[in-house]
């Protein structure tokens, strides 16, 4: 995959990203980059949405069949994150969301997952609007959260990465 990588694109393998985990804690999570370099250069946080010119030919490929995401087993192995709960956001999202959503922060009260119920449940999001559906799914998913409903979730996971559903 790091081949395919270079030769798709310039720029490093890896991408690493400051989220917020359990209690509000920061962290570094891994992924495989799939934007070109510098794809915030401004230094503003956006969403990425479909037909996003910022995502290399290979990176689409990469997020369709979510493998980008697979270096968060370190993530998952380090204690930052468990297999299924909530998506961990970014830091200035979270204050976004926080301010638009006033339960938004009951989302870390349970570790951050590399799946979750808003992911099989749900689109991709792509602006605060979105947030409404996906907030109730991760809020769901706290309060309801059992291990018959991580195995669920992970069953219907990967059925999302076998159909290539990812964006």
């Amino acid at each position: 995959m790091a081949l395919l990588l270079k030769l798709d694109s310039r720029g490093p393998v890896f991408h690493t990203q400051v989220r917020v985990g359990l209690d509000g804690r920061p962290f570094s999570i891994y992924k495989l980059r799939s934007m070109v370099p510098c794809a915030e250069e401004d230094g503003l946080p956006r969403w990425t949405y479909c037909g996003d010119p910022r995502v290399t030919r290979l990176g689409r490929l990469l997020r369709a069949s979510h493998l980008d995401e697979m270096p968060q087993a370190i993530n998952i192995l380090r204690g930052d994150m468990s297999l299924v709960g909530p998506r961990p956001e970014r830091p200035e999202l979270v204050g976004l969301l926080t301010a638009e959503f006033s339960s938004f922060p009951q989302r870390h009260s349970v570790r951050p997952g590399l799946t979750g119920l808003a992911q099989v449940r749900h689109c991709y999001t792509t602006s605060v609007a979105d947030w409404h559906q996906k907030l109730d799914y991760d809020l769901d998913y706290v309060r309801r959260a059992t291990c018959l409903t991580d195995v669920r979730i992970l069953l219907a996971t990967v059925v999302e990465v076998v159909r290539f559903k990812g964006m």
